[in-house]
C-alpha cells in the first residue's frame, strides 16, 4: 500500500488542513436554497409592482381577458410588459398552500402590465418562467389585435398567435444590426404615366399620409412602382408595410426594392424563409434595426415603427384571407392599421374589387389612375367569342377550342410563347337565364338560385324554393347550367403544335417565369409564370366556367382573374392580343374589352347596395349541425336591425377532399345561416355573436359552431 493510499482510506480527521479550509470556504460561499422554479414557495415577491397582468395563450372567448398572478422577486428583472411568460392555469380556489395558489398546469402568455394591486381579491399563483427578456409585444401591437378581434369576433389570444411569431432562441441571441440613415427621396419614375402619381410620391416623401386606390396598368412595372413608393415613405424617416398574396410577388418587389434601395433597407416576411431566419427578420423590424417590411399576409401584423405607409397589393386574391381564427383578411387589418396609425395607404391591382370602390365612394380614397390614352397604349387587344360564334364554328364543336383561338395561338407562336388560361377543375355551376345569362335570384333576398332536381329550386341563402321563376332582365322563363372544366387543353395544343413545347403551371407545380422563346404555357388562374418580354397572345378559356360559380364575386373574380393574365401580355402595338371565350355582352367581359375594372366595380357596388350585399352591409355566416346552429340562433342576441337567411344545408364535403375553412368534416351534414344588418351596424353583430359563442363555450358546448364574420364565399 502506497503513502496516498493510506492517507485516502483514513478518516476526515486525517485530512490535509489545506483540503479542509477549501471545503469550510465553498460552503460559506454556498447561497441559500432557492424557491422551487415555476412554484416559488416561499419565494419573496417583487418589492416595486408585484402583481403582473398575463394574457394566456388559451383562445377559447370565455376566457379572452387578463388574469393576474404574483411576480417572485427573482423575476422581477425580467418580468417587463411585453415578454413571453409561462404560468399555471386551472388551479382552483382549494389549491392554497402558505397564501399563494398552486397547481394547474403550464402554459404560455404574454405580460401586458405590471401593478401594484390586483382587482382579484383571492390569493394569486406566481409567474412560473419569464421564456425570454425580449420584448415582443407592445401597446401598439396589442392594440392593433384587439381591434381586430372586435373586429372578427375572435379572441386575443388567437390573433396574437398570428401576429407574434414562435420565438427562436438561436435568433433572439443574435444581436440585429444598426439602422441605416434615410435614403434620399426617389424620382417619381414610371409613375409619372399615372395623372396623380408624382403627388402621391411627393407626399409621402413629405411626411404626408396619402390614401389612394390605385388601377395599375398592365406590364411588370408595378413592382417597381410600389418599391419607389416604399421608397419615398423611408426617405421621410417612416416604416412602410406592403403585404402581397404570395412568394412569388414578394420575390419580385424584394428584387425592385434591391436594385432601388440597396441591400439592409428592408425585411422580407414569408413562412417559406424558415422559422429561425423569419423570426430573426421581425426582431429587426421589432427593435428598429429595420423601417420597411414586405411579405405575404402573416406580414399584415409587422411591428413596423413610425409607420408611414400601409400597402396591399391584389386584394381580391384569396391568399390575403387568414385560414386560421378569426379568419381576418390583410385588407382590413391594414385599414385599421391605417385609421389607429393615422399613415398613408395603398390598395392597389391590375383589377379593382368591389371593396376598392367602395373606398372611392365614401372618400376615404382617392383614385389613382392613368389616363384613357395611356391604358389603351399599355393594354393589349382583347377578342371574343360568345356562344354565337361558338355555334357556328366547326373546329369549336371538334376540339373544344374555336378557330380564332387556333389562329391567335398560331400567330402568337411567330413572336414569342403564348399563355393559355384554363380554369380549375371543380367549380360548381351556377342557375342563369338561358336568354341573357343573367343570374338567377331570389325574389326574397336575392340570393342565388340553386337546382336540387328537376323541378325543384331553391335559393342558396334563405333556403325558399322558387316556383314560377321568370328572369327580371329578359322575361325569359327556361334556366341553365353551364358545363365546367377544361379537359385535355395541353395535349391538344401539343398535337396541334408538335414543334413547340409546351409547358405547364398549377397547384402542383407553379412555375415563376419562362423564356421568351416560342411556347404554349398552360396555367391554372393565379399561377401564370411571367414571360420574358411578354406574352405574345393568351387565351382565356371557359369564361362560364368562372362566371358560373355560385358565388357573390363571381363576375369581379372572374374579371380579376382574366386581368391578372392578359396584363402579363405585350401591349396591343407590340402585337399582344388576348382571345377570351365568354359571351361579349356580359359586364365583367366588357370590362376587360375596355380595360376597366374601376368602372365595373363601381357598378358591381351600386347594385350590391341596391340588394343589400356585402360590402354595403354586413354579413355573418354561422355553420355547424343543424341542431347546434338552430340553438345558437335561439340564444344569440342579435340587432334589432339583423336579417336572418336560412339556416339552408351546406354541400357534404367528400372524402379524400381539402376541407376548407368553415366547410363539414368530411361525410357530415351541416347547416348555415347568414346574419345580415345594414351599414353601421357591424361592430353590434359581431359583439352579440362572440358574447353568445363565449356563452356557449363556457357551459361546455361539445357540438362545433362556426362563426365567420364577412365571409369571402357567401354563394
Amino acid at each position: 500500500m502506497s503513502s496516498e493510499d493510506g492517507q485516502t482510506a483514513g478518516d476526515a480527521q486525517g485530512a490535509p488542513p489545506e483540503q479542509l479550509a477549501l471545503i469550510r470556504e465553498t460552503v460559506r460561499q454556498a447561497k441559500a436554497p432557492r424557491a422551487k422554479p415555476r412554484t416559488w414557495r416561499g419565494a419573496a415577491l417583487a418589492k416595486e409592482l408585484p402583481v403582473a397582468r398575463v394574457l394566456v395563450d388559451k383562445g377559447v372567448l370565455h376566457l379572452d381577458r387578463y388574469f393576474d398572478y404574483a411576480v417572485p422577486e427573482e423575476l422581477d428583472a425580467d418580468a417587463q410588459p411585453g415578454v413571453r411568460v409561462r404560468v399555471r392555469f386551472g388551479a382552483g380556489r382549494h389549491r392554497v398552500r402558505d397564501g399563494r395558489r398552486e397547481g394547474g398546469g403550464l402554459i404560455d402568455g404574454f405580460l401586458i402590465e405590471r401593478r401594484a394591486e390586483s382587482d382579484y381579491s383571492g390569493p394569486l399563483a406566481a409567474l412560473a418562467q419569464v421564456v425570454s427578456p425580449e420584448r415582443v409585444l407592445d401597446e401598439e401591437l396589442l392594440g392593433l389585435a384587439r381591434a381586430v378581434a372586435d373586429r372578427y369576433a375572435g379572441s386575443l389570444a388567437d390573433v396574437l398567435q398570428l401576429a407574434v411569431p414562435p420565438r427562436n432562441a438561436r435568433a433572439e441571441q443574435r444581436p440585429s444590426p444598426g439602422p441605416l440613415p434615410p435614403p434620399p427621396a426617389p424620382a417619381a419614375g414610371s409613375w409619372e404615366r399615372y395623372e396623380q402619381g408624382p403627388a402621391f410620391l411627393e407626399s409621402l416623401a413629405s411626411g404626408g399620409s396619402p390614401r389612394a386606390v390605385w388601377n395599375a396598368l398592365p406590364g411588370p412595372l408595378w413592382c417597381e412602382e410600389i418599391a419607389r413608393a416604399v421608397a419615398a415613405t423611408l426617405s421621410s424617416g417612416r416604416g412602410a408595410l406592403v403585404v402581397l398574396p404570395d412568394g412569388r410577388a414578394v420575390a419580385r418587389l424584394d428584387t425592385a426594392l434591391t436594385e432601388l434601395l440597396g441591400e439592409g433597407r428592408h425585411a422580407v416576411l414569408t413562412a417559406d424563409a424558415g422559422p429561425e431566419k423569419r423570426y430573426a427578420q421581425w426582431l429587426a423590424v421589432r427593435r428598429g434595426s429595420v423601417r420597411a417590411v414586405i411579405g405575404t399576409r402573416a406580414a399584415m401584423f409587422a411591428p413596423v415603427r413610425d409607420l408611414g405607409l400601409v400597402a396591399v397589393w391584389d386584394d381580391g386574391d384569396d391568399n390575403h384571407s387568414e385560414q386560421h381564427a378569426p379568419q381576418p383578411h390583410a385588407r382590413e387589418v391594414l385599414l385599421l392599421r391605417a385609421a389607429l396609425d393615422r399613415c398613408g395607404f395603398l390598395l392597389g391591382g391590375w383589377s379593382c374589387t368591389v371593396e376598392a370602390a367602395q373606398l372611392v365612394d365614401t372618400g376615404w380614397a382617392r383614385p389613382l389612375q392613368a389616363a384613357r390614352e395611356r391604358v389603351r397604349a399599355a393594354a393589349p387587344l382583347v377578342r371574343t367569342v360568345g356562344d354565337q360564334d361558338l355555334a357556328r364554328d366547326e373546329a369549336a364543336r371538334a376540339a373544344r377550342l374555336p378557330t380564332l383561338a387556333w389562329q391567335a395561338v398560331r400567330e402568337g407562336l411567330r413572336h414569342g410563347p403564348v399563355l393559355v388560361q384554363v380554369p380549375r377543375r371543380g367549380y360548381v355551376p351556377r342557375m342563369a337565364c338561358a336568354t341573357c345569362r343573367a343570374p338567377a335570384r331570389c325574389r326574397h333576398c336575392s340570393g342565388p338560385l340553386e337546382a336540387h332536381g328537376s323541378d325543384d329550386l331553391r335559393c342558396g341563402w334563405c333556403g325558399r324554393t322558387e316556383s314560377g321563376w321568370h328572369c327580371p332582365e329578359c322575361g325569359g322563363f327556361r334556366l341553365r347550367a353551364q358545363v365546367v372544366g377544361a379537359r385535355r387543353t395541353a395535349e391538344e395544343l401539343g398535337r396541334a403544335f408538335p414543334a413547340v413545347p409546351v409547358r405547364t403551371s398549377g397547384r402542383e407545380h407553379v412555375l415563376d417565369t419562362v423564356p421568351g422563346a416560342p411556347a404554349v404555357v398552360v396555367s391554372t388562374p393565379g399561377a401564370e409564370p411571367v414571360a420574358e418580354g411578354g406574352y405574345a397572345a393568351a387565351l382565356l378559356l371557359d369564361g362560364w366556367a368562372m362566371l358560373s360559380r355560385p358565388d357573390l364575386r363571381a363576375g369581379e373574380d372572374a374579371l380579376r382573374r382574366w386581368m391578372g393574365a392578359a396584363a402579363l401580355v405585350r401591349p396591343q402595338a407590340a402585337g399582344g392580343t388576348v382571345v377570351v371565350v365568354a359571351e361579349p355582352t356580359l359586364r365583367p367581359v366588357q370590362a376587360l374589352v375596355r380595360w376597366d375594372p374601376a368602372g365595373f366595380a363601381v357598378r358591381e357596388l351600386a347594385e350590391r347596395g341596391e340588394l343589400g350585399f356585402p360590402p354595403v352591409s354586413r354579413m355573418a355566416a354561422v355553420a355547424g349541425p343543424g341542431e347546434a346552429v338552430a340553438e345558437f340562433l335561439g340564444a344569440v342576441e342579435l340587432p334589432p336591425s339583423a336579417e336572418v337567411l336560412g339556416p339552408v344545408p351546406m354541400p357534404v364535403t367528400p372524402a379524400g377532399r381539402p376541407r376548407r375553412p368553415g366547410a363539414p368534416p368530411p361525410g357530415e351534414q351541416w347547416d348555415r345561416a347568414l346574419i345580415r344588418v345594414p351599414p353601421g351596424h357591424g361592430a353590434a353583430l359581431a359583439s352579440a355573436l362572440k358574447a353568445a359563442q363565449a356563452a356557449r363555450m363556457a357551459r361546455g358546448g361539445s357540438t362545433p359552431v362556426w362563426v365567420r364574420i364577412d365571409p369571402p364565399d357567401i354563394g
